[in-house]
């Protein structure tokens, strides 16, 4: 089998980085007085997590670190390991200990581990047993839990630019991996990318045997989009085509078409779109213009997002696409999108006002004394839990009327809810004033 996989190990793995001045990009933290630098200088390794997304070299720092402290490394990925696998490295760590070496545990994809299983971390850290570090795309303030966090550095990785994708390109053909490449292809090369290193390479090194396959001297851009085919983005992340794309999604959904709706969703799918920046959008759109016509709508998207989360490509794709659909027959309303716009324009352009004397709150005797809380009326000591009458605005101000409900899902019942509860208001002031 005539392959370059035959005879050499991956190429991502020929260029991985064996010495910091080695490693492109991340000069944030690797550069010369920057955090992660001192860190390594220091020669004491210490807990952390290092935050970013795919391909901005995590995996290669957590190793640099481990050669640069002489430590062992022992790598754990939390979407196919679990408690076993974290006993297993706690033994190998402690026979590292008793020979006196220095141990690193590296978990990849580490919020894809529960809480039990970053909690059985936490009493080997805290011992020194290990030096613990989580790599990690999702942001660790909600993926990690708190005990962890706080005993660790969380380190933010940024996305490689085109001119640190451009060097890679360059180290690639330095070693002869891959052939000479027109300058069309190799822009189209880096745009798709998209700051990910690891797929750069990945990509690149798939050209290079279908190149010598069909013994082609140039990588151009035409062959380029043939060979790749339907891997091959038809647009890239911060193009005009992207944005259009995802209007139309927004568009379509708003409009309550399902199937225009499905239809450009999978055209995003298919053109490289990450499926989590979709699902973040889609949580907008239940939110925008679903609103409370149907509140279910934002919990399916949530619930969506997460069980992507958990599944990943291809499987947890069914629950976006079922999200899709759902957002796109539910009733609509933006009620809540122009009662929330409105709110805010007026507070902008409107001056502080102070708070009611009854509706402030009264934790002292002194506060009291000044009549802090006095004449509150506690809605659930009334009738329906419903204080008719009360007032909730500043003194002098008018209610402004933000929330309007439509006329239709939920937002009917509201509706008349509010209606009811404005007349009964209007009645106790009538009695009041009488």
């Amino acid at each position: 089998m005539s392959t370059a996989a035959s005879t050499h190990p991956p190429l991502a793995e020929r260029l991985r980085p064996k010495t910091l001045a080695e490693v492109i990009g991340q000069q944030h933290l690797l550069g010369e007085g920057m955090p992660l630098r001192i860190a390594f200088e220091s020669g004491e390794p210490h807990s952390c997590i290092l935050w970013g997304p795919p391909g901005t070299g995590k995996t290669t720092i957590a190793r640099l670190m481990a050669e640069a402290f002489d430590a062992k490394f022992i790598t754990i990925s939390a979407v196919l390991g679990g408690v076993k696998d974290i006993r297993d490295a706690v033994e190998q760590a402690q026979i590292a200990q008793a020979h006196g070496r220095r141990t690193i545990v590296f978990v990849d994809e580490v919020h894809r581990f529960n809480k039990s299983q970053q909690d059985a971390f936490l009493p080997h850290v805290e011992s020194g047993l290990f030096t613990f570090i989580g790599a990690t795309t999702e942001n660790p303030s909600f993926e990690v839990v708190s005990a962890l966090l706080s005993r660790s550095v969380v380190y933010v990785l940024q996305p490689l630019t085109e001119a640190d994708l451009e060097r890679i390109v360059q180290r690639a053909q330095a070693i002869d991996a891959v052939p000479p490449i027109e300058d069309k292809a190799r822009a189209r090369l880096i745009s798709y990318a998209d700051g990910d290193a690891r797929r750069l390479l990945n990509t690149l090194e798939t050209l290079a045997v279908a190149a010598k396959k069909e013994k082609r001297g140039e990588i151009t851009d035409e062959w380029v989009l043939k060979a790749l085919g339907e891997r091959m983005r038809r647009y890239d992340k911060a193009g005009e085509q992207f944005y259009d794309t995802i209007s139309a999604l927004h568009k379509a959904v708003r409009g309550s078409d399902p199937d225009a709706s499905l239809y450009w969703f999978v055209r995003m799918l298919d053109g490289g779109a990450d499926p989590r920046y979709i699902a973040r959008r889609m949580i907008r759109m239940a939110v925008e213009d679903v609103g409370l016509a149907d509140p279910r709508a934002l919990r399916l998207a949530l619930d969506a997002a997460e069980t992507y989360e958990r599944l990943g490509t291809p499987e947890g794709e069914l629950a976006l696409a079922e999200c899709v659909l759902y957002l796109a027959v539910a009733p609509k309303s933006n009620a809540v999108y122009n009662a929330y716009s409105e709110a805010r324009a007026l507070v902008r352009k409107d001056g502080t006002r102070a708070v009611p004397l009854h509706l402030r709150n009264a934790p002292t005797r002194l506060m009291k004394d000044l009549g802090y809380g006095r004449d509150y009326r506690y809605a659930h000591n009334e009738e329906d839990a419903f204080a008719a009458g009360e007032t909730y605005w500043p003194e002098g101000m008018e209610p402004p009327g933000f929330y309007r409900p439509t006329a239709r899902g939920l937002e009917i019942r509201i509706g008349e809810k509010l209606a009811e509860l404005r007349a009964r208001n209007s009645a106790a002031r009538d009695d009041k004033d009488e």
